[in-house]
Order: structure tokens, then sequence, then C-alpha cells
């Protein structure tokens, strides 16, 4: 090897070594966009109970806002900024996706199904909750499994999973129901309770929510039948690995230190504001496993 090339070599070296720490201290993606903003802008939504929504002062509590509080602390502590700002921005399950892609938002904190279809166009932090797709009805209503829905007059949240869900087993099982779509899931527990429908599909611990919070609890049953297990992630931008490195990590932290599973005890099993109603919703083995085993599979 001639001193040309030996030169060569050093030169190349020299470069390899400068881009190193250059590259580490230069964040990309989210993480350059909060840097140069100086705010991270969450999504919330306002009745996600127990995830994201509205205490009696208007402020986005929950289970996700605590998760995603962590994640801010994390981003503070990267990007050495402990002034950053942050802005919270209003969601509905419409638009979550949409104020991602256009980065209107940088993180959903909220109940997000985790499925293949929508890894197309956004990412998934690892599971924080798994819930199954499951109806509820009147107490002493005969409905025990979906096939006792035929012919019967359903509510459904428009854009919620729960209506593909449905028509798949119908088609399976052959029978059908009378779909009563509405915009939002208060709408369509009010339509079970007015009468105007005799099941509400959606994930189970919704229902749970909806029904602690109803004016007579008892009068309300979830049926043991499921639909699907689903996974439910943080969204966030697609194609940004350094962002979701941070959101991964901060979560398996906050797995193996216990802190995760004190949060969910909180939101979950204890009462909780405004009414300090207790969902006692303890944490299911799908969702033990997940923590033990982080990960972002969708469905």
């Amino acid at each position: 090897m001639n001193s040309v090339h030996k030169r060569l070599i050093f030169l190349v070296f020299l470069a390899i070594l400068a881009s190193g720490p250059t590259h580490a201290q230069s964040p990309g993606g989210t993480l350059a966009n909060i840097r140069d903003s100086g705010e991270i802008r969450l999504g919330h939504r306002d009745v996600s109970v127990p995830f994201s929504y509205l205490d009696d002062n208007q402020k986005p509590v929950g289970f996700a806002m605590d998760l995603c509080a962590r994640i801010v602390d994390a981003v503070k502590r990267e990007l050495k900024l402990p002034s950053l700002q942050t802005r919270l921005q209003p969601i509905q399950l419409s638009t979550q996706i949409p104020l991602i892609e256009n980065g209107t938002i940088d993180i959903v904190c909220g109940p997000a199904t985790n499925t293949v279809e929508r890894q197309k166009v956004v990412a998934f932090s690892d599971t924080i909750f798994v819930s199954s797709i499951r109806a509820v009805v009147r107490k002493d209503s005969p409905i025990r499994t979906f096939e006792d829905l035929s012919g019967r007059p359903v509510s459904l949240t428009s854009g919620s999973t729960s209506i593909g869900l449905l028509a798949a087993r119908a088609q399976e099982k052959n029978f059908q129901t009378k779909n009563i779509l509405t915009p939002d899931h208060g709408a369509s527990f009010l339509a079970l309770t007015t009468g105007r429908s005799e099941a509400f599909i959606m994930d189970d611990i919704l229902l749970a929510s909806l029904i602690a919070g109803s004016a007579n609890p008892s009068d309300w049953r979830i049926i043991d039948d499921s639909l699907r297990t689903e996974p439910y992630g943080l969204i966030i931008r697609k194609g940004d690995p350094e962002f979701k490195a941070l959101v991964d990590n901060t979560l398996t932290g906050m797995m193996k230190d216990n802190e995760f599973q004190e949060l969910y005890a909180k939101w979950f099993t204890r009462p909780i504001p405004p009414k300090n109603v207790n969902l006692n919703f303890p944490m299911t083995a799908p969702l033990k496993d997940a923590v033990a085993n982080p990960n972002d599979k969708g469905v």
C-alpha cells in the first residue's frame, strides 16, 4: 500500500470520527422540530375515559396523558431543554391520524388501536393497553353473543374498527344487524340507554367507563363474546426511528421500574375524577404479557 492510499484511509477514518458526535448531537425528524420550535405538541381526546378526557376544570387528564407527560420529560432531557413548552391540541378519532401526518401534533395521547392498515401511514409506540371488542346490553337482555344481534338495532361509532369487525362476523355467521352510526361514543351509548339500539359495540374498557359513569351502572352488562383483541399504542409519525426509540425506551423503562403498573392502578382500579368513579378494570393477562414483553405488533 502506497503513501497516497494510506493518507486516503486516514482521512476517511477522521471523517467517520468527526461525523459520529455531530450526528448524535443533531437529532432529526420530530426531535429536531421540537428543538427548533421550542414546544412539543400533544393531541388529546375529550371523552376517552380513562385514557384522555377533560376534568371539571376542562384540563386533559388520564392514563395516556400521564404516559405522555413522562415522554415529555424524556424529550426535555434528550434535548437539554428544561423550559420546553407543551402545547395541547384537541383531536377526534377521525382527525388523529391526519393531524399526525400533517405535523400539527407530535404524538397522540389517547386510545388508538394499532392495526397493520394504520401502520401504512403512521407508527405506534409499544403496546400500552390491550382491549377486546365486545358489546354492552341491558342486564336483562337475552343477548349473549354477536349472533344474537341478528335483526336488532346496534350502536356503532363512526370511524371505529368495530364496524368492519361486526360486518366480518355477520358475513361469516350469516346474520345482519341494523346499524346506527353516531359521531362519538357518548352518542352511541345514549342511543342504547334511550332504547334506539339494543347494543353498543366498542372496546370493552371504553364500555366499562361509560357504564361506570352512567346514572344506573347496574342496569348494564358487557357480553363475554369478543370480535377481536386489540393492542393500543401511542400514535407517532412514520419513518422517525429516533423519536420512536425515545418513546419506546421511556415506556419500557416505566414497565421495568413498575411505574407503568402504578399508573395503570391509578386510572383503572381506583376512583378517578371528576366523579370519583372506580372502573374496577384490573390488568388483563394479554396486557400483563405486553408489559413483560414490550412490542408494537398490530392486528
